[in-house]
């Protein structure tokens, strides 16, 4: 039985000469034009992977568009003037239509929306000794003609008035103005001309300090870097002081704005109630200042708080990194980005009770572990065989420092018996028990 007789089939042979299907003949394939032989041999017809561009494209030419493009000098007016000028300019003409509308650049032409007020709203809220109404109107016109310039406008005023005297008057009269014509004060809280004040004092202030700065030479510059320079090599070699210690501390919680007066919060050390508030004013600018920073004229107070941490860190004993760790966990930034002096000394107030607990919590940890030892009751230690009492014996010494052997030692020793000598070996026995064996 075979597999024929499994499926059921004849069981008939195959045919030798089987007929063989007739195969159509495959078209020749035509090399394109433009492309070589050897690559065609390479790549075999298949097609690439980017469309490519047939030769015959490569020699038309572009079809050139029927319009006509002209340059032409035209006039034009601008709606950003008010005086209809006229002005020429050169415009791309297209078939000969030139270009119609606004002039393009008329669209960057911004003013200023300078506030107007009347006689009643002036009598009733803007009146001033050192102004006088013409004068305040005057100034009003030039800041809607030339929008805010106040450096032209100082220039063109009729009276002697400087440029911060004309920005305080101008944004005083245009905040009354906006909270006048408001309909509640929380309409107009949010503008940026009420909720910022024009200070007149602190601009005019600033602006002595900066021309006092740009004013001065070259070489007082390199004469002030040299003797901070120096200031800090000083302070790097000389050890600080007990009592500069001590003042550092105390400038630590005190407050640098006013004249003795305590910080809101206390510092981890009490001040007794019955020490008299200084009234010096030197004493109190200068207690919270390191004393190597009080030789120097001009310094930065975020040096002087990075001696001052260091003054509290070096007293308290404990590294300044668990202080960074706890400092930044809290979320707040190792160094103030804007030191000023409420600011470094609140950070400075925030340091010295991160010590604290620091050091509370190393107490407490050390308190635990004395009662949990306490709480175990006194242990025996075990004692090794050195630690075994043994009698002693005078004679295991001799005279002059000299140490008997230990055979002797045992010959001596109370209530011992002597041991035998032990055997000598094979090799050293006597000749006679040779013999005799």
């Amino acid at each position: 039985m075979d597999a024929k007789d499994i499926l059921g089939l004849p069981k008939t042979a195959f045919p030798a000469n089987q007929e063989k299907k007739s195969r159509t003949p495959k078209e020749p394939q035509r090399r394109p034009d433009g492309v070589h032989r050897e690559v065609y041999a390479l790549t075999g017809g298949v097609a690439p992977l980017m469309p490519g561009l047939e030769p015959s494209h490569l020699k038309k030419r572009p079809i050139v568009g029927k319009e006509k493009i002209a340059w032409k000098w035209l006039p034009f007016t601008s709606s950003a003037r008010t005086d209809n000028l006229q002005l020429y300019h050169w415009v791309r003409v297209v078939n000969g239509n030139p270009p119609t509308g606004d002039y393009a650049f008329a669209k960057y032409n911004k003013s200023v929306d300078v506030q107007k007020y009347t006689d009643e709203e002036y009598e009733k809220y803007l009146t001033d000794n050192a102004w006088t109404k013409e004068e305040t109107h005057e100034l009003f016109e030039l800041c809607k003609r030339f929008d805010l310039r106040f450096t032209i406008i100082a220039d063109r005023f009729s009276k002697d008035k400087s440029v911060e005297e004309l920005k305080a008057r101008y944004y005083y009269v245009t905040r009354k103005l906006l909270i006048a014509r408001a309909a509640s004060p929380d309409e107009v809280s949010n503008h940026p001309l009420v909720k910022e004040q024009y200070n007149l004092k602190q601009e005019t202030e600033r602006k002595r300090a900066l021309s006092a700065i740009l004013s001065q030479p070259k070489n007082q510059d390199r004469k002030d870097s040299e003797v901070l320079a120096e200031a800090k090599r000083i302070k790097e070699t000389r050890p600080p002081t007990k009592s500069e210690e001590e003042g550092e501390e105390a400038g630590g919680g005190k407050n640098e704005e006013g004249n003795g007066e305590k910080l809101t919060e206390e510092t981890s050390s009490p001040v007794p109630t019955s020490t008299p508030v200084q009234t010096d004013n030197n004493n109190n600018n200068t207690s919270s200042i390191p004393a190597s920073l009080r030789m120097l004229k001009v310094y930065l107070r975020s040096q002087a708080l990075e001696q001052m941490v260091q003054a509290v860190s070096s007293t308290s004993g404990r590294t300044n990194a668990h202080v960074e760790q706890m400092v930044q966990e809290l979320g707040v930034n190792v160094k103030p980005k804007v030191p000023t002096k409420s600011v470094c000394a609140e950070h400075l107030e925030l340091r010295k009770e991160i010590l604290t607990l620091l050091n509370l919590q190393k107490q407490v940890q050390v308190q635990k572990g004395l009662d949990a030892t306490s709480s175990q009751g006194p242990s025996t230690p075990k004692r090794s065989n050195r630690d075994v009492d043994r009698p002693f014996n005078p004679d295991s010494v001799g005279f002059g420092g000299e140490r008997t052997s230990k055979r002797d030692q045992r010959r001596k020793a109370p209530g011992r018996f002597v041991e035998p000598p032990s055997s000598p070996s094979q090799s050293k026995r006597p000749s006679k028990f040779k013999s005799t064996a």
